[in-house]
């Protein structure tokens, strides 16, 4: 017999920690190989951790709503035989749960008096019981250099820096930076909100929070300006209202309008690909892969991009089965980190709520977002070699926002140029 700690996976890009939302397993109950242990949740995808071995749940190492990071045991599984894996005793397997047990008190006791940081960084759990406890200043606190990810302060660096306290307590300072009038930027004050006894209060989820800081950050951090079209797509829509039906029963799939607008996306992409890049410092990192992102609205109003890898290898068929698999797993809860990870360029139908344009934010890291209007009969004038007339078209508006620090107007303009070319010329005549 031996005992197996299971780790939490990474999770996807920039991820480093998830919450612990749900056990779906007990102590004591067997686990089969890929059976869901439990259930956790990032900041991009809430999703179940699959066992890798097959064995009894010994030891469960968190409660639901404590947070976890990667590569950090949050369960031990005991197995029959040997197997690859950290095996621990049972000595230190009471170690590690008195630590986790520890970390579940520091948390209470931060709930009941938090540390704030002066500054925007964030501090574990475990890091502010211990500057609490060692009486370690706000000020004190924000000045130490940490090694973590992002420069996140880690309980390590907290002690390390703890074994010389003494000798350079006085020389931490928090000294603010010496600024020229003119690069001087006053910070923004939030305007008090009035509450009457009417009046409801509801705390954003989880999520919200999330987006509602992701879409500020994006904004600060690109120059967002927006080009708009628009694009004749009649022949489009009586190619598919003719169709549809024998792609159902050949296929089982519904074929919506959504698969053939990206496939004239990606086809743009493969003309115009310094639209398929990521900003890093003063360099370019120019994406060989056409990963498109798919913004998908969720049943609570929420708003997840689940990603179709290497979209430019898809034909019709396969962009179709790919747009319904994660659309329909995204709103039922399904998708896995991997599914929202490495996006190299975002399109999202605003038009399936009936708005016919947009000024969408740019998904970081990418430089791009195209929103797609609704489709509408309008008058349009219809230019024949028999003169100009006017005539009903189904017609929709392409919005494209792009980071204006690396794609000129020029190349914005051309791209959702080219998307519009690709569909006013849709060829009628394939088949499916």
């Amino acid at each position: 017999m031996a005992r197996i700690e299971i780790k939490l996976p990474k999770m996807g890009e920039s991820v480093s920690e998830a919450t612990l939302t749900a056990w779906l397993k007990n102590e004591g109950e067997t686990i089969k190989l890929d059976d869901g242990i439990a259930e956790v949740a990032t900041d991009k995808v809430d999703t179940e951790v699959p066992s890798e071995v097959e064995g009894v749940l010994v030891k469960k190492l968190f409660e639901v709503g404590d947070v976890v990071k990667v590569d950090q045991a949050f369960a031990i599984i005991e197995v029959e035989g040997d197997v690859d894996g950290i095996i621990v005793d049972d000595f230190s397997l009471d170690d590690l749960a008195k630590e986790v047990e520890q970390e579940v008190d520091v948390v209470k006791e931060i709930k009941k008096e938090p540390i704030k940081s002066t500054s925007d960084k964030f501090y574990s759990p475990l890091v502010k019981s211990i500057a609490s406890k060692e009486q370690i200043s706000n000020a004190e606190l924000d000045a130490i250099q940490g090694t973590g990810a992002n420069n996140r302060l880690t309980k390590d660096d907290l002690l390390n820096y703890l074994k010389t306290r003494g000798s350079k307590k006085e020389e931490v300072k928090v000294v603010a930076p010496v600024q020229k009038p003119k690069e001087t930027i006053a910070t923004p004050v939030a305007t008090p909100i009035a509450v009457s006894g009417n009046d409801e209060v509801i705390e954003m989820s989880r999520m919200g929070k999330l987006i509602s800081h992701h879409m500020v950050q994006s904004v600060q951090t690109s120059a967002h300006v927006q080009s708009f079209i628009d694009v004749d797509v009649t022949n489009l829509v009586k190619w598919r209202e003719k169709v549809k039906s024998k792609f159902e029963k050949s296929e089982g799939e519904k074929l919506t309008f959504t698969p053939i607008l990206l496939q004239a996306v990606v086809k743009a992409l493969r003309d115009y690909p310094l639209m398929n890049i990521s900003v890093d410092g003063d360099h370019i990192i120019k994406k060989k892969a056409i990963n498109l992102g798919m913004a998908t609205a969720l049943p609570d109003g929420n708003l997840i991009v689940p990603v179709i890898k290497n979209a430019d290898q898809l034909n019709l068929v396969g962009m179709a089965k790919s747009v319904n698999d994660l659309a329909n797993r995204a709103r039922n809860n399904q998708l896995k980190p991997d599914d929202i990870a490495g996006g190299t360029f975002t399109v999202t139908n605003i038009g399936s709520f009936g708005s016919i344009f947009g000024t969408p934010i740019i998904n970081q890291p990418q430089v791009g977002i195209l929103a797609l209007g609704a489709i509408q009969k309008v008058p349009a004038v219809i230019e024949t070699a028999d003169g100009d007339f006017i005539g009903i078209r189904q017609k929709m508006y392409l919005s494209l926002s792009y980071d204006h620090r690396v794609v000129n107007g020029a190349l914005g303009g051309m791209f959702v140029k080219r998307v519009a070319e690709y569909l006013e010329n849709f060829d009628v005549s394939q088949s499916i």
